[in-house]
């Protein structure tokens, strides 16, 4: 292998996972629609759901205190001549209209949050706030939710609003006086978020151009090679295993933050499901690469001449010819089609192996199970082609003179 190859291929494996991030970034984080249909079914997520009724709840709670309520009422109730034992039996229930209080506005608060209501208020608050949500590199812009320094929160104020209209008319008065709180549900906080802002848009600006820019150097590293196959091998098992590192970073890192959460998130379950579904598609990339790179650095291996490559294809071969001997004992003949295909077996693979790259290329968001559907798809044609060449080495032409049986 050359030096050009060398250092081609090792930018290649260092620069395919560097792709796979620019992709997220360009297509997930900063792209609204995709942003919004990523993040939308958090609305129904039960740690998102739990967190924002506990959130309400104690907005409510913070200012609705039964034993302030009752001590003025005992008060009260005393400078009317009501006895002091009985003023103070008034004064001794708080604690239970704090617990009549705080089951009415978590059964109220459950209810707008699972409601449909809240779900699009969701929707539409990270629609309208998408800048303010994922181009965490600026840190401005306003609505439901918003980036501040290292911060970002949820807004539930409408929800807030709501609740106070579904108290007042549950009979419960004095939320109908409950004055404006801080109704910010803090989602992410990290003191690392403002130094990520210039790699961010960086990633931002390179966009789609990075993966074809891989590919290229990629493909020049292998060209260059002096051993083709094998620095072939050596690309995707590198490539392969750098994205495997940055999956097991990412490991590391969600629960590095998990374990080092500010006193500002109130829900470590609710903080875990932003994490995981806003690097959902980053996660499935990797994995993606990772088994593609593994199946394409076997599949080279394995048409190559070693001992055991050979091994492999000289078994299948017996298979095939064994097939096609009983197939055309019984009758079962492919004529010219055979002939043809033993004469043309290599290109024949070449072009399947090359549509079916470009139908992977094409592919909107390829997951694991597309690269397993491809290599099925692919083993079937290798398998229908390696009979039909069989075929053509054991058979007989349909309409051709029979075939010379030279005897000792």
């Amino acid at each position: 292998m050359s030096t050009v190859s060398a250092v081609l291929i090792t930018l290649t494996c260092i620069l395919v996972p560097v792709s796979l991030l620019t992709v997220w970034v360009h297509d997930i984080a900063l792209d609204t629609d995709q942003y919004v249909a990523t993040m939308s079914p958090l609305a129904t997520n039960p740690a998102i759901q739990d967190a924002a009724v506990n959130r309400i709840t104690h907005a409510v709670d913070v200012k609705v205190d039964g034993t302030e309520v009752t001590s003025e009422l005992a008060a009260w109730l005393q400078s009317q001549g009501l006895p002091p034992k009985a003023a103070g039996a008034v004064k001794s229930l708080g604690p239970k209209l704090d617990d009549a209080v705080d089951q009415v506005v978590n059964k109220a608060a459950t209810k707008v949050v699972h409601s449909d209501a809240f779900a699009t208020a969701w929707t539409e608050g990270n629609r309208a706030a998408h800048q303010a949500v994922v181009q965490v590199l600026t840190g401005h812009g306003k609505g439901a939710v918003d980036v501040s320094g290292g911060t970002v929160t949820l807004d539930v104020g409408k929800a807030v609003d709501k609740l106070k209209e579904d108290l007042v008319a549950a009979g419960v008065s004095p939320a109908d006086k409950i004055p404006e709180v801080n109704k910010q549900l803090v989602l992410f906080k990290s003191d690392k978020l403002q130094k990520i802002r210039g790699a961010a848009h960086a990633l931002d600006v390179i966009g789609n151009w990075m993966p074809i820019i891989t590919v290229l150097l990629g493909v020049a590293g292998v060209l260059l090679a002096r051993r083709r196959r094998r620095a072939l091998v050596t690309t995707m098992l590198g490539a392969a295993g750098g994205c495997l590192v940055v999956a097991i970073a990412l490991v590391i890192a969600r629960r590095y933050y998990l374990d080092h959460l500010p006193p500002a998130v109130q829900s470590e379950a609710a903080a875990a499901a932003v994490f995981d579904t806003l690097l959902h598609f980053l996660r499935i990339s990797l994995r993606t690469a990772i088994v593609l790179g593994i199946v394409v650095a076997l599949g080279a291996y394995l048409s190559g001449a070693g001992r055991f490559p050979r091994a492999v294809q000289g078994g299948a071969d017996h298979v095939a010819d064994s097939v096609a001997r009983w197939g055309d004992a019984h009758g079962v003949h492919t004529g010219r089609a055979g002939t043809w295909t033993q004469a043309h077996r290599r290109w024949l693979i070449l072009a399947a192996v090359l549509i079916l790259a470009l139908v992977f290329a094409l592919w909107n968001h390829p997951t694991v199970l597309t690269v397993l559907l491809l290599v099925l798809i692919l083993l079937a044609v290798l398998a229908v082609l390696a009979l039909l060449a069989a075929t053509g080495r054991v058979g007989k032409p349909a309409d051709g003179p029979p075939e010379r049986t030279d005897t000792p």
